[in-house]
């Protein structure tokens, strides 16, 4: 095999020049057997990950006993309304208020950029779950903030001790509900270098009690599950589909056969 080593002058935005030491270049062969020397432990990562989340699932709650206020569009509203319906929540806090650095065109940079990458939120939605982002500015300011951004996720305006008592007062956070009719709980928290993983309908569901309700799953007895792929849809589409369409179940088996069978063939 012959590789070959290379050093690239590179000028960054500034104008600086560096010496980058690049990896070998390889021939396609070679550079295949190195990715799949990369997929197993990329493989095992992905196991990993599945495992911590099914250890999550299994964390203990905590009853959620005080009541909690906060201002949305329409007035007052309590964390049970947050749900809006909903079996589980997840509650984002944000920094948008005086003193933020932005204030009062932009919130935070960071819980900006986590803003910019949250997915669509039917999807979520769909597997009985609400994201809400909650900061301390007044819901004009938080209506004139979403609109310039582009951003749909409701936002509500915290007002009394909600980001103290739950950890996210002086750092952003994620924390995860869970309703048992009006009784409350909290079932989980991640902050810091945790909401960098945050975005994705998947990340999102991998912290909440109930997970992707995938029978896959490693869940506790009587969890909810149904199969994979089966409950995707288009994002409009869900309130008119109540079931999925036999077409798609037949190009989802059918996808998921073949993949199976790659599996399959690549661990002979």
């Amino acid at each position: 095999m012959t590789t070959t080593k290379t050093k690239t002058l590179e000028k960054d935005r500034n104008g600086e020049r560096h010496v980058m030491r690049t990896p070998p270049i390889v021939s396609p062969e070679a550079w295949e057997a190195a990715r799949q020397q990369m997929l197993v432990k990329e493989k095992a990562l992905t196991r990993a990950r599945d495992a911590l989340a099914a250890e999550r699932r299994r964390m203990p709650w905590m009853a959620v006993e005080k009541p909690y206020e906060f201002e949305g569009l329409q007035g007052k509203v309590s964390l049970l309304d947050l749900f809006e319906g909903r079996r589980q929540l997840i509650v984002y806090r944000a920094f948008f208020e005086p003193g933020v650095f932005g204030w009062p065109e932009h919130a935070c940079r960071g819980c900006s950029l986590g803003a910019d990458q949250v997915a669509h939120l039917a999807h979520l939605n769909a597997r009985d779950t609400t994201l809400a982002y909650a900061s301390r500015a007044p819901q004009a300011d938080i209506a004139r903030l979403k609109a310039r951004m582009g951003w749909e996720m409701p936002w509500y305006t915290i007002t009394d001790s909600f980001d103290a008592d739950f950890g996210v007062d002086e750092w952003h956070g994620h924390n995860v509900f869970l309703r048992d009719g009006e009784r409350l709980f909290r079932t989980y928290f991640i902050n810091s270098r945790g909401d960098e993983a945050m975005g994705t309908t998947w990340s999102y569901l991998d912290i909440t009690p109930l997970g992707r309700q995938e029978i896959w799953e490693d869940s506790p007895e009587g969890y909810p599950q149904t199969p994979p792929y089966k409950w995707w849809n288009w994002h409009e589409n869900y309130e008119a589909e109540a079931s999925p369409d036999p077409k798609w179940v037949k190009v989802s088996d059918a996808g998921e056969a073949a993949f199976r069978t790659r599996e399959a063939e690549s661990k002979i």
